[in-house]
């Protein structure tokens, strides 16, 4: 069997750590830590590198994507007139 990913609008920011200035909502969720940045997720604590977008899922939590599958797996949405 085949499957497609259901079309589902979600909230995402690129991460840099030069002169990171977090969105309010990622506040407390990306820490720099003695290994470099992690972020918390529902697995626990994940490594995130330069460039890496960080993702609200559509229950709230959040998630690291390497900037090449997040450009394989999302288009920006446009505002709607």
């Amino acid at each position: 069997m085949k499957f497609r990913k259901k079309p589902v609008v979600i909230e995402a920011e690129q991460f840099f750590e030069k002169g990171v200035l977090l969105p309010f909502q990622y506040v407390g969720i990306c820490q720099l830590g003695p290994k470099g940045w992690f972020i918390e997720t529902l697995e626990g604590p994940l490594h995130i590198s330069e460039g890496d977008w960080i993702i609200r899922g559509v229950k709230g939590e959040f998630y690291p994507c390497k900037p090449d599958i997040f450009e394989a797996a999302y288009e920006p949405v446009l505002p709607e007139p």
